[in-house]
This record gives structure tokens, C-alpha cells and sequence, in this order.
């Protein structure tokens, strides 16, 4: 990863993100006490699309055309929306939010691993390895030898939150392949679209149809997650990018998991196990060794 200086300006809006990703674990634990995990989801997508489509029609963005955009739309879609989304919304029903964010955070290891197998300019160094390999195991030892012995509903939420993670991953290989060379903001708005093509219909089939008439808890939950942290984190996610690089935004990754686990504690009173925050721990010294720039100052320093 290319070294770069983080400014006063892009710390402010790294931590910002952090905070509203970070509350989104909450916002959508709050919603899954009246809507299913599909709705949940399809209100998701559904309401963000709007959204961004009101900002892309504003800012008098080029419009997608060709059948072939939309196909990687659609992949985008199911790869970085309806798949982790689901995945992680049914989670969330059997293991704390603050959990969630840390299973989350192995999105950045997946990330490596997966680019280094489909891209071939991304190889897999000796040094990326090793974070990898420690990553891995910060996500087994938050999960815990004991559950993965005795294996029940709450290791399938895990199970399940982390295939929603190397989905996120494998959406990263698909949007280098297929949408490159578009505006980021028409991306994210014609991903979206896709998704809720995909994801109102299933959740009409799956949960029945979509109702409105929700209690104002659920309604301002799902506000937040589909409008704050889905559609307008968008915008500010690559906001953050171009001021800030890629390398330095896998600190949100790190910054996320504090704030979710903060706010599952003081609002719907979950805790953690220690080997939870252990498991974090590694997981961050594994992104610490993958991102390579703080070993590389130590070196010098030497």
C-alpha cells in the first residue's frame, strides 16, 4: 500500500465514518425486534437507492447505459449488498452487535487474501501472509474453541456473519473487474438498484409484504442504518478515499468495532467474553502487519 499522511481534515472524517458504521450494528439490532431479517435488509437497500439517486440526479452525473454496467451492477449487488447484508441481519439475531463489528473487521484480511488469488498485480507477500495468518486467528479465538466444538445456532450466526465478510471481499475483485472507469457515486447508486431488484421481491416471498406501519423505534433505526450509514456513508466513504488512500481507510475497520461494542453495552446491555476482545486484538495486529506502514517506521526508527 502506498504510504500517505493522514491530514487533521481526513482523521475527522475516518472517525466520523467510524461512528456511523459503528452505530449501524445498533440501529439494525433495534429494527430486528419488529421486522425479519430480509425486510430489514430491503428496507436497506430500498430507501439508500432513493437516495443516492436524488444526489446523482442533482449533481448532474453521467447516467449508466449498456446492458453490460448493469450485469456488474447486478453482481455488485449480490456480492456486496444482498449477500453480507442477509447474512449478517440473520446474525445479529444470535450474538451481540459489539461481536458483529469485530467478525466484520475480517473483511480487510479477506480482502488481501481474495485480491491476491483473482488479481494478478496483487500478490501475496511473506509479510501479508503473516497478517493474514494472525487475522485468522483473532476471528478463532473470538469465536472460541468451545464453540466450534459444540456447534449450535449462535456458531451459525458467526459462521454466517463471516461468509457475509468474504462476500465483501469477493464484491472488491468483482468492482475492479466490471465497474471501473465509472463515477463512484453512479456505482454505488446503480449497486444499489440492483440489489433492491433483487432483495424487495425475496423478502415480499420470504417474510410477506412490506409494511410501513412500524413502531417509531423501528422507523428511526431503519431510517439511520439506510440513510445515514448506508447511502450517505457511501459518500463519504469515497470522500475519505480520495483524501485519505485506501490504505489508511482499513483504519475505519479498526475504529468501527469500538464504537459498536460501546454502544451494544450502554444501550441493549450486552458484553463480551474476553476471548471476544482477545480475538479483536489479533484480528488488529494482523491488519497492523498486512498494512505494513507502522513496521516499516519501526524499522527505520532501528
Amino acid at each position: 500500500m502506498n504510504e500517505r499522511t493522514i491530514s487533521t481534515q481526513s482523521w475527522g472524517l475516518l472517525t466520523l465514518l467510524a461512528l456511523i458504521w459503528g452505530a449501524s450494528f445498533l440501529s439494525i439490532r433495534i429494527a430486528l425486534d419488529e421486522v425479519p431479517p430480509l425486510t430489514a435488509v430491503a428496507h436497506r437497500v430500498g430507501w439508500a437507492t432513493l437516495v443516492l439517486w436524488v444526489y446523482v440526479l442533482v449533481r448532474k452525473l453521467p447516467l449508466p447505459r449498456g446492458p453490460h454496467i448493469w450485469i456488474g451492477f447486478l453482481g455488485m449487488g449480490l456480492l456486496n449488498n444482498v449477500i453480507p447484508f442477509s447474512l449478517m441481519a440473520w446474525g445479529q439475531l444470535y450474538i451481540p452487535s459489539g461481536l458483529t463489528s469485530i467478525f466484520n473487521a475480517t473483511t480487510a484480511v479477506f480482502g488481501v487474501l481474495v485480491a491476491a488469488i483473482f488479481l494478478s498485480d496483487e500478490r501475496l507477500s511473506p509479510r501479508k501472509a503473516v497478517g493474514i495468518a494472525v487475522g485468522f486467528a483473532g476471528v478463532t479465538t473470538a469465536i472460541g474453541l468451545q464453540n466450534l466444538r459444540d456447534f449450535d445456532i449462535t456458531s451459525l450466526a458467526q459462521l454466517a456473519v463471516l461468509a457475509g465478510t468474504l462476500s465483501y471481499a469477493l464484491a472488491g475483485v468483482w468492482a475492479r473487474k466490471r465497474l471501473s472507469g465509472l463515477e463512484p457515486q453512479v456505482a454505488a447508486a446503480g449497486m444499489l438498484t440492483a440489489s433492491a431488484l433483487m432483495m424487495i421481491p425475496l423478502a415480499w416471498i420470504v417474510d410477506g409484504p412490506i409494511r410501513l406501519d412500524l413502531q417509531p423505534r423501528t422507523i428511526a433505526a431503519i431510517a439511520y442504518y439506510a440513510i445515514c450509514a448506508t447511502a450517505l456513508a457511501y459518500l463519504l466513504y469515497y470522500k475519505v478515499l480520495s483524501l485519505a488512500g485506501s490504505g489508511n481507510l482499513m483504519l475505519v475497520t479498526l475504529l468501527v468495532a469500538p464504537v459498536a461494542i460501546l454502544l451494544g453495552a450502554l444501550v441493549l446491555g450486552e458484553t463480551l467474553s474476553p476471548n471476544a476482545y482477545k480475538g479483536f486484538a489479533l484480528l488488529a495486529l494482523g491488519l497492523v502487519i498486512i498494512d505494513g506502514r507502522l513496521i516499516d517506521r519501526l524499522h527505520r526508527a532501528r
